[in-house]
């Protein structure tokens, strides 16, 4: 018997998003990221928590409630089906232990407790600097990007992947050491210092939130992305490609952000880049048809899911 005690609530995804397809290739797009900077937060909160709730109720297993504005999502396809079956009991969170029991902030006590296991997270440190530097570093947002310290008098020194994004942590690492290589090298060039601290004052918040509470927010994967990749010079312009090549435009902006869309200009583009974008959806699924059904249906999925994008493309552009 295992008791899962959580302090918040907690909205659990499952990597298998609708109709079977990878989560982070359907909800990572460049077209979700506009509708979520043009929606109200309260009224995309509530499209985002009625999408949650269509696999399972959370607040039923005890997990989230829709009222709540403060939240954390976990990818697990498990947990839900462990509390299902009983496996595993959610419970509050713990108030005190006693030598063989818990006691929980709700009054419940769980006796004969074996093992007690703290998944508190990490704490991050740099003990092969120096304390004159490595104090500067209280958290991501102490750094200029997320990388550069500030205080430095020559940009000599970044730190690659100290980033929380709600997409690929390693794809985000990559988009870092392509400009910090760019920067020592020359390609690139950083702000002045006092620009630089500037910039790192005020994406600090004003109030102090709780101690115990690490300040390595989440940021949105392609606004993080895109930022990094116009510092390197990268990024892709879609608006651009729409008058040049019109289904590379459509296949970037509706289309799952992949680090190809990052090897299209720049330095390190890559020529195969195109192809590996509007080729990505079959190859997704070449290794799932080991066994080819014939049903036309899918053909006309594919017509209307290619046919949608357009249409609204071309709504926007007649409403100028």
């Amino acid at each position: 018997q295992v008791f899962l005690s959580t302090r918040s609530n907690t909205w659990v995804l499952s990597r298998v998003a609708d109709h079977g397809f990878p989560r982070d290739m359907v909800g990572t797009t460049r077209f979700n990221h506009l509708l979520e900077w043009l929606l109200p937060s309260a009224l995309a909160r509530r499209i985002m928590f009625r999408k949650f709730n269509s696999w399972f109720n959370h607040t039923n297993y005890g997990l989230a409630s829709s009222k709540s504005s403060k939240f954390k999502m976990i990818i697990n396809e498990e947990l839900p089906f462990c509390l299902l079956s009983g496996t595993v009991v959610l419970k509050p969170n713990v108030k005190e232990f006693t030598e063989s029991s818990a006691v929980f902030e709700d009054g419940t006590t769980e006796e004969n407790i074996d093992v007690v296991l703290f998944a508190t997270g990490y704490n991050f440190s740099f003990p092969f600097l120096e304390a004159s530097v490595s104090s500067t570093i209280d958290n991501n947002r102490s750094l200029y990007k997320c990388i550069f310290p500030p205080q430095l008098e020559k940009p000599t020194l970044a730190i690659i992947g100290l980033i929380q994004l709600t997409g690929s942590i390693m794809v985000g690492s990559e988009m870092q050491a392509r400009w910090v290589t760019g920067v020592f090298a020359g390609w690139n060039k950083l702000p002045p210092p006092s620009r630089m601290m500037a910039e790192v004052l005020k994406s600090k918040p004003p109030v102090k939130r709780n101690p115990s509470e690490r300040e390595n927010l989440k940021m949105s994967f392609i606004g993080y992305m895109d930022k990094i990749a116009a510092c390197a010079g990268v990024k892709p312009s879609v608006s651009r490609l729409l008058l040049t090549d019109p289904q590379l435009a459509l296949a970037i902006f509706f289309g799952p952000c992949s680090p190809y869309q990052y090897r299209l200009v720049g330095r390190g583009s890559w020529s195969g880049a195109r192809a590996a974008i509007l080729s990505q959806w079959q190859r997704t699924l070449k290794p799932l048809r080991t066994r080819v059904l014939g049903d036309s249906s899918d053909s006309w999925g594919w017509m209307c899911l290619l046919a949608l994008p357009a249409a609204l493309t071309a709504g926007f552009l007649f409403s100028k």
